[in-house]
């Protein structure tokens, strides 16, 4: 079992996303002592607070996924200069009712991939508010606003520019410093 457990949450809900292929990619530079899950969100009902008290089984497996991660990478679109709705729609039922977020504490990194050449980066800042206000630290620099060109992925799913390959490790790396920094060693726990 690994040291450390990480929930993915992929703000796209389209089969062949970019972002999906991202996340995807981008576990696989985590060290051995590091394990993945990627949460699933696309199943969420819309968010409403009269639910707070009688959630649904999603919402509850969800918060239950969470509260089991060490840490949280979010991989996002843009939409529309903005982070998707089913992503605010995750933040929203995990974070509630009041004063029960599943999400505070929770040491979070944000990356994001488009066609657009300025990648997710107002995506990014909107989830960063967000998840400021959700109190979760959240990893600040190197920051990740990839630009989806030919050759980013190879054929068996694996970032594919020795570049890109590069910057992506130190930023892996530099966000499994900061989860152990927040989290601490299993050993010290």
């Amino acid at each position: 079992m690994s040291d450390y457990q990480v929930g993915v949450v992929v703000g796209s809900l389209r089969r062949d996303s970019f972002n999906r292929r991202l996340a995807d990619a981008i576990v696989k530079l985590g060290p051995a002592e590091f394990s993945f899950r990627q949460l699933q969100i696309g199943d969420l009902p819309l968010y409403n607070q009269d639910d707070d008290d009688n959630p649904a089984e999603q919402v509850k497996r969800l918060k239950v996924e969470i509260a089991e991660s060490d840490g949280i990478l979010f991989v996002t679109p843009e939409y529309n200069r903005s982070m998707p709705g089913v992503l605010k729609n995750a933040l929203d039922h995990a974070s509630r009712p009041y004063g029960q977020s599943a999400w505070a504490g929770k040491p979070a990194g944000v990356i994001g991939a488009s066609i657009g050449s300025i990648g997710t980066a107002v995506a990014q800042q909107h989830l960063r508010n967000s998840l400021a206000y959700l109190d979760m630290p959240t990893l600040g620099q190197p920051e990740a606003f990839i630009h989806v060109k030919e050759g980013l992925f190879d054929e068996s799913g694996n970032i594919g520019n020795e570049d890109s390959r590069k910057f992506l490790q130190n930023w892996m790396d530099r966000y499994v410093a900061w989860v152990k920094k927040h989290v601490g060693k299993r050993g010290d726990l």
